[in-house]
């Protein structure tokens, strides 16, 4: 059944696909938490609080400030060398499994970054925004989430793919606390066959993957923003009868 594929892929094709389903989650998990982590930071970004809004911006600048390979570090090595008192508060059970420190790590890092995309969105908007849906009697939570909010996606769109690309790509550092991800899994292949190749094949999953989410977004985001081209292209045709116009009058 497999005589057609190369012989490094009949023996470790299987590892390979394991190790690229440890990608996956790994992503789909830590984006997930990163999502409500930042939304919450970027609340704190725009505090009038100014302690507040001070411990957001630290906390933003850094974790964008520092690699995610010297996070994933203190993580895994310098919480662990605190063994005794997590043990004692009940964490380290978590805190042993290094895909669970890979999961924290990678969330602290794009919780950073996501809170800059919500904070961007939600100030790109409008001030009037705001103000109209306060003249309708409306609360301030609610003309955050029925106006602000879906606005505020839009913006937050393609950016957010951007991020959710890079942390596909960025997740590869998982490997070196021994998480079996597809990086992970690779190196394993090499190690015991000696074969360049490998990589190539792992580069073609991670080239499949990426691809595949920018397609599945550009969909997306055309799927969502149709009003705003049919919009467009109206205020086109109706521009163009007064523009035709105002040149016949100049001539």
């Amino acid at each position: 059944m497999t005589d057609w594929l190369p012989s490094i892929l009949a023996e470790h094709g299987d590892d390979l696909i394991d190790g690229f389903l440890i990608t996956l989650q790994l992503v789909i998990i830590s984006m997930l938490f990163g999502i409500v982590l930042g939304a919450i930071i970027a609340r704190g970004r725009m505090s009038k609080n100014k302690a507040v809004a001070g411990l957001a911006w630290f906390y933003v600048a850094l974790f964008r400030g520092t690699p995610l390979l010297a996070q994933l570090y203190l993580i895994y090595y310098g919480l662990g060398q605190f063994s005794g008192f997590w043990r004692d508060v009940g964490l380290w059970g978590f805190l042993r499994d290094p895909f669970n420190c890979a999961v924290l790590s990678f969330t602290l890092n794009t919780a950073a970054y996501q809170a800059e995309i919500f904070r961007g969105a939600v100030q790109a908007l409008p001030k009037g925004q705001w103000e109209g849906g306060a003249a309708l009697g409306m609360s301030r939570f609610m003309v955050f989430r029925k106006i602000v909010l879906p606005q505020a996606t839009l913006y937050a769109l393609r950016p957010w793919g951007n991020e959710l690309i890079l942390m596909i790509k960025g997740s590869a550092v998982a490997s070196v606390v021994t998480v079996y991800d597809l990086l992970g899994e690779t190196r394993l292949a090499y190690s015991d066959t000696f074969r360049f190749d490998v990589y190539f094949y792992a580069a073609g999953l991670y080239l499949i993957l990426v691809e595949t989410l920018r397609r599945v977004w550009n969909a997306l985001e055309q799927r969502l923003t149709r009003h705003l081209r049919r919009e467009d292209d109206n205020s086109a045709k109706n521009a163009a009868p007064g523009a035709g116009t105002a040149a016949a009058a100049q001539l």
